[in-house]
């Protein structure tokens, strides 16, 4: 049997429901599949942090669309809150950066992104042990809490009357005059408007293995990261900490996320006991006393790893009603409401509020 579907979005992840939202918003129908189940994959694994690490050395297209997110969070966030009544954990409780030998650049991009920071006080870094090199304190960074945010979003997709399919792959595409004519999945044959490709870590092989005569220049390969939670009470750390490449995030109830690695594994979620010691002596040293606390998970995810770490957002450059939105890297979250927006504006033929050209896509060249 052939259903017809407005907008399918191929990927449930943070980036596949905030553009439903976004859909929803303009009166436009999304429906949301998933070969396992709605924020499953990376969306869930992530810290949780909104704000780029050390974003004065990246790319100024991830600093656009972070910026941008880190203005549209508050509103989302109290909106899913009355809406569904969970919590995203949504929270200004700011972050220490202990170590910035490139102070002016960061000075220079809170000044120009209207940032706020301060020299850290000795106050902020008593309970650490670390080598401090002109630590910065960034009091208005947020952090959301990955899997309580996408249960509340999926939750609130669901009111609005968002379809979820999942546990589903999609076997077949079908391309007729440069435009998605059909989509095969176990449960039937669907036709669409549009089709959203937000697949993550899995993108371009999803691309190369159902489009292999409309290929793209999509490099987006799996990227491990390996994290641990230690079961703290409440108050036991106030504020998020970043010291070198690696991160302390208090929760709300006391818990505290470490993270993370970053490991170049293929496909493979297997979580290793290396990582875990490494991330537990790097925890216990900066902050000591967590050595009283147990370790009460130890997870894995993979991250969409991108060059540069900017997303692809746009059409297929070949395909009419074809778009991608994927390849995150670490900033799934952080870049997520502003990049669905962009993603949406440029389907539905709107002005967009950021220059669209350094996130688009391009046929691939030749070999």
């Amino acid at each position: 049997m052939t259903h017809h579907l407005d907008i399918l979005i191929i990927g449930a992840g943070i980036s596949g429901q905030l553009a439903a939202r976004e859909f929803r918003k303009a009166g436009r129908e999304a429906t949301l599949l998933d070969k396992a189940g709605p924020g499953t994959e990376s969306s869930w694994a992530g810290g949780g942090i909104l704000l780029p690490i050390y974003p004065w050395r990246q790319a100024a297209a991830i600093s656009e669309l972070a910026i941008q997110s880190l203005k549209l969070y508050p509103q989302l966030s109290a909106e899913l809150l009355a809406s569904t009544g969970i919590d995203p954990e949504w929270r200004e409780c700011g972050m220490l950066i202990c170590k910035n030998p490139d102070f002016e650049a960061a000075e220079h991009w809170c000044r120009h992104y209207d940032v706020a920071f301060q020299t850290a006080s000795a106050e902020l870094t008593a309970a650490l042990t670390t080598r401090l090199e002109q630590p910065i304190w960034l009091p208005g960074i947020a952090q959301a809490r990955n899997p309580r945010l996408l249960k509340s979003l999926s939750a609130y997709l669901s009111q609005l009357g968002t379809q979820f399919i999942s546990d589903t792959e999609i076997e077949e595409i079908d391309v007729v005059n440069r435009r998605i004519a059909g989509v095969k999945t176990r449960h039937g044959r669907f036709t669409v408007n549009e089709l959203v490709v937000s697949t993550g870590a899995w993108t371009r092989e999803f691309l190369n293995n159902l489009l292999p005569d409309w290929p793209v220049d999509i490099n987006i390969r799996p990227v491990r990261g390996q994290m641990l939670l230690f079961d703290a009470k409440p108050d036991t750390l106030q504020y998020m900490v970043l010291d070198g490449d690696q991160y302390l995030i208090p929760r709300r109830d006391g818990k505290i996320l470490v993270g993370s690695t970053v490991e170049q594994a293929g496909f493979d979620k297997t979580t290793t006991e290396q990582a875990r010691e490494q991330l537990y002596r790097f925890a216990t040293q900066l902050l000591p006393t967590l050595k009283q606390f147990p370790v009460s998970h130890h997870w894995a995810g993979l991250r969409p790893g991108s060059p540069q770490g900017i997303p692809f957002i746009g059409r297929h450059p070949d395909i009419e009603n074809l778009y991608i939105n994927a390849g995150h890297f670490r900033n799934g979250l952080v870049m997520g409401p502003a990049s669905a927006k962009l993603l949406a504006d440029l389907v539905l033929q709107r002005p967009t509020d950021l220059d669209p050209s350094p996130y688009s896509l391009k046929p691939a060249t030749a070999s």
